[in-house]
C-alpha cells in the first residue's frame, strides 16, 4: 500500500514521536479544554490532532500516531478520505441545509436507495436518516412499537445502544453510561447473551443454551405477544466485541418471526465492511426487519439511519419520524462518496486482510501471555479479553496499562467491556500493512512490559 495517505497526499503513513505523548501543546490545550468542557465528556489520550488520514493521526507537537481506534470505528474508510472531502466540499458550496422535512434534496434519497441495496434481504425497503446512532435505535423502537401496536423491548446482558433516556434503559452497563442518571424509560427487559468464553458449561453449549434461556425469559417474564421488538447487536460493541456462536442469532431471529416481533440488529459499530461482510448479518444469512447504522456511514460526518421493511418503515404517521438535522445534506454527500469508496476499494475484502494479519499475531501472544483470557473478532473488529492468569477474573488494571503503554510509544488503541478488561482494535480499513504489523508489535512489547511488573 501507498506511503501516502489514501485522500491526504502530503500525510506521510509513518509513526513519528517528536514529543513525550501527550506533548507541551496538547497538555497546554488540554487545561484550556479542562476549564470549559464538562467534566462528564471523557477523553481516552489528550493528544490534539491536526491532520489524520489513512492510518495515522497528527497532533499539535508533530507527532505522528498509528490509528487502531478510527474515531470508534466511524473513519473506516480513512480520514479525509478522497471522494468523501470531495462529495462534502461540493455541497458545502451548494447549501448547507434546508431540513429534509420542509424542502427535500436528492442525496438524502441517493443515501436511502443505497441502504435499501446493500442492508440484508431483498424486500422491499425504506429508510429514515438521522444524526446518532443512539437516535437510529430510538427511532426503531418507536416504529416497532407503531407497527406491533405492542410496547415491550427486549435486549441483551453486555448491550450498548446509545445514551439518550431510552438508549440508556437499553443498555446493560451502568457505569459510566447510566449511573446515577435514572429513572429510565419503562417496558424494557434484558436477557442472556451468548457469551462463550463466560458460558458457564462451556463454549460449544453456547450458543443452544444462550438461546434456550434468552427465550425462556422473554416467554415466561414478557410474554411474546407483548414484545415490540428485540434489539441486538450481531456482534457486541461496547461489551466487549462479544461475538455469538454459530446459530444463535438464527435461533432469536426464528423467534422473532414466529411471535411476530421486529428484529432490530443494531450494526452501528458492525455496519459497513468492518466484520469482513458489508453487515455482520451477513456471515449467517440473517435478514432483520430493522437495521440501525451511523459511525463508518458517512466518514466522519454525523449520519445515521433506521432501514427496514417498507411496511414496517410505513407504520409512523407522518411527522412521527424526523429532526432538524437529520440527514443533512453534506452528512448524505460525504456518506454517498464514503460508500462509493468501500466498493471501489473492496474494503470488506481489507478488514478480512487485516483480520488474517491480526488474529494470527494476536493468536501467538496469547501463547505467551496467560493474562490473555481470549483473542475474538471478526474482520478489521478484533478484541482481546484480559484475566487474572488461571481464572477468568477481569484484570481491568492491566488493560488499562496496556492501553496507555501503547498511547506513549503513539499507538491509538481503546478499551471496553462490561469489566473493563478488554483491548480493542478498530483500524482503519485503508491502514497499510506496515503500519498494521508495527502496531502490533508495540502491543507486544507493551505486553512484556507491563506483564513483567505485574
Amino acid at each position: 500500500m501507498s506511503a501516502l495517505a489514501h485522500g491526504g497526499p502530503t500525510l506521510a503513513q509513518e509513526r513519528r514521536l517528536v514529543t513525550e505523548i501527550p506533548g507541551p501543546l496538547s497538555r497546554e490545550l488540554f487545561e484550556r479544554r479542562n476549564a470549559v468542557v464538562a467534566n462528564g465528556v471523557s477523553t481516552t489520550l489528550p493528544v490534539f490532532v491536526t491532520q489524520a488520514g489513512g492510518g495515522v493521526v497528527v497532533d499539535v507537537d508533530g507527532n505522528s500516531l498509528i490509528d487502531f481506534g478510527s474515531g470508534i470505528a466511524v473513519t473506516s474508510v480513512g480520514n479525509s478520505a478522497e471522494a468523501v472531502v470531495n462529495r462534502a466540499a461540493e455541497q458545502l458550496r451548494r447549501f448547507t441545509h434546508t431540513c429534509f422535512m420542509v424542502t427535500p434534496y436528492e442525496s438524502y434519497v441517493a443515501v436511502c436507495e443505497q441502504l435499501a441495496e446493500l442492508t440484508p434481504g431483498d424486500h422491499a425497503k425504506k429508510s429514515a436518516l438521522f444524526n446518532s446512532g443512539a437516535e437510529a435505535v430510538e427511532n426503531a423502537v418507536k416504529i416497532a412499537r407503531a407497527y406491533t401496536k405492542r410496547q415491550a423491548v427486549v435486549v441483551f446482558d453486555h448491550g450498548y445502544h446509545g445514551r439518550t433516556n431510552l438508549t440508556m434503559a437499553l443498555t446493560a452497563k451502568n457505569m459510566p453510561y447510566k449511573d446515577g442518571f435514572g429513572p429510565f424509560a419503562p417496558e424494557v427487559y434484558r436477557v442472556p447473551m451468548a457469551y462463550p468464553f463466560h458460558w458457564p458449561t462451556g463454549p460449544d453449549n453456547c450458543a443452544e443454551e444462550a438461546a434456550a434461556q434468552a427465550i425462556s425469559q422473554i416467554e415466561k417474564q414478557v410474554g411474546a405477544k407483548n414484545v415490540a421488538a428485540v434489539v441486538i447487536e450481531p456482534i457486541q460493541g461496547e461489551g466487549g466485541f462479544i461475538e455469538p456462536p454459530l446459530g444463535f442469532l438464527p435461533r432469536i431471529a426464528e423467534f422473532c418471526k414466529a411471535n411476530g416481533i421486529v428484529f432490530i440488529a443494531d450494526e452501528i459499530q458492525t455496519g459497513f465492511c468492518r466484520t469482513g461482510d458489508w453487515f455482520a448479518c451477513d456471515h449467517e444469512g440473517i435478514v432483520p426487519d430493522l437495521v440501525t447504522t451511523a459511525k463508518g456511514l458517512a466518514g466522519g460526518l454525523p449520519l445515521a439511519g433506521v432501514t427496514g421493511r417498507a411496511e414496517i418503515m410505513d407504520a409512523a404517521h407522518a411527522g412521527g419520524l424526523g429532526g432538524t438535522y437529520g440527514g443533512n445534506p453534506v452528512a448524505c454527500a460525504a456518506a454517498l462518496g464514503a460508500l462509493d469508496t468501500m466498493r471501489a476499494q473492496d474494503l470488506p475484502g481489507a478488514a478480512r486482510r487485516i483480520g488474517e494479519i491480526m488474529l494470527p499475531r494476536l493468536g501467538k501472544l496469547a501463547e505467551r501471555f496467560a493474562q490473555i483470557g481470549e483473542v475474538r473478532g471478526r474482520g478489521a473488529m478484533i478484541a482481546v479479553e484480559l484475566v487474572k492468569p488461571g481464572t477468568k477474573d477481569a484484570d481491568a488494571d492491566l488493560t488499562a496499562r496496556i492501553a496507555k503503554a501503547c498511547h506513549a510509544q503513539g499507538l491509538i488503541v481503546l478499551t471496553c467491556g462490561t469489566y473493563g478488561n478488554v483491548l480493542r482494535f478498530l483500524p482503519p480499513l485503508v491502514i497499510g500493512e506496515d503500519l498494521l504489523n508495527e502496531g502490533l508489535d508495540i502491543i507486544e512489547a507493551a505486553f512484556e512490559r507491563e506483564t513483567a511488573q505485574a
